[in-house]
């Protein structure tokens, strides 16, 4: 029951983070304007509640330059708002669906005491994730000091957004594999120490390269060039360390944010290969077997989805699917290496 649960929670936060990305995707997530924990629960009712909370959103950098530019009308300010609600609530679920369970489970004493401690760290980063929700959506709502500048969230905490939501989903996937999966029996050749510690780094790699896609959704980067496997003509383009101080480049540099995604999108499909050359040398488990050979199936799906993204200039319906399969990918990641984990003796 324990397992089912927190695999359970793994979906919630699954279907939390797809649903951040359409909302980042359809430019939906500025439109709630405040943070209110207990008021937020209850979007407007009447239509003179609905134009006063459009009055607050008018005040604000993302209406003055881009709204207003595209006459928006109430009806599509109530869309991009339910959007945003939507995950809002999302998030709040998936604290309920995490937290009730949890105390009911420590009462009966069904949680052993190693998991425990993981448990509290589980809880933590939830509450962490509503913080830098805000956090993350306040970047966005501060006047920027060009005139021309786009209103939009920090990509840096756009980043960490994305990125402890993806520790947490690992940290549930694992506990809940270790749950419901019995533990295989494993002689550690140096054939099989070899694949463990190329699967443990394609794990690594899966989530930087994860990671980096929340920089190239920040910046917008996978708007600048929409062609493969050059960029424009060249492999290297010309404004690839075109900020000073160079590390810059990497971080809000559009050109140089999608150059380094692409490349390590390369590395991880080139290392996942490598590992499911070298596991056809040793024997592994039946799961193993099944896990190490859906991680190299879905990191082809990725990259297809990827390349078909940004040729097709990012529609919302592939992007969110190509956001969905880096997640399908970390998971088959995950089981891959809680298959090959060390049993203590």
């Amino acid at each position: 029951m324990v397992g089912r649960w927190l695999i359970g929670c793994a979906g919630m936060v699954f279907g939390a983070v797809i649903l951040g990305g359409v909302t980042r995707l359809t430019e939906s997530g500025l439109s709630m304007v405040d943070w209110r924990l207990l008021k937020d629960m209850r979007p407007p009712q009447s239509q003179q509640e609905w134009e006063e909370e459009f009055e607050r959103y008018k005040q604000f950098p993302e209406y003055k330059f881009n709204a207003k530019e595209k006459e928006i009308t109430l009806s599509d300010f109530k869309f991009i708002y339910y959007m945003e609600y939507a995950h809002r609530m999302w998030g709040r679920m998936v604290g309920v669906a995490f937290l009730l369970p949890a105390a009911y489970f420590l009462k009966k004493g069904w949680i052993a005491k190693a998991m425990k401690a993981r448990l509290g760290i589980m809880a933590g980063l939830l509450g962490f994730q509503g913080f830098l929700g805000w956090y993350m959506v306040k970047s966005g709502l501060q006047e920027k000091p060009g005139p021309n500048d786009v209103p939009r969230v920090s990509q840096y905490r756009l980043a960490a957004h994305l990125g402890s939501a993806f520790l947490l989903y690992t940290l549930f996937v694992w506990s809940g594999l270790t749950h419901l999966l019995p533990p295989n029996k494993l002689e550690f050749t140096k054939g099989l120490r070899k694949v463990r510690g190329m699967a443990h780094g394609s794990k690594a790699l899966v989530f930087i390269t994860a990671v980096s896609g929340a920089f190239v959704a920040g910046l917008d980067a996978g708007l600048v060039y929409n062609t493969y496997p050059k960029m424009s003509d060249k492999w290297i383009p010309d404004d690839l360390l075109a900020l000073s101080p160079k590390w810059k480049n990497f971080f809000e540099n559009s050109t140089a944010v999608q150059f380094d995604h692409r490349w390590l999108a390369h590395a991880t499909v080139g290392l996942i290969t490598a590992l499911w050359v070298s596991s056809r040398k040793v024997h592994l488990p039946p799961r193993a077997r099944l896990a190490v050979n859906c991680l190299c199936g879905m990191a082809y799906i990725q990259v297809l989805l990827g390349i078909t993204t940004l040729l097709t200039f990012v529609p919302t319906s592939l992007a969110a699917t190509h956001q969905s399969g880096s997640l399908i990918l970390l998971t088959c990641a995950v089981w891959l290496t809680h298959e090959l984990r060390k049993i203590p003796k």
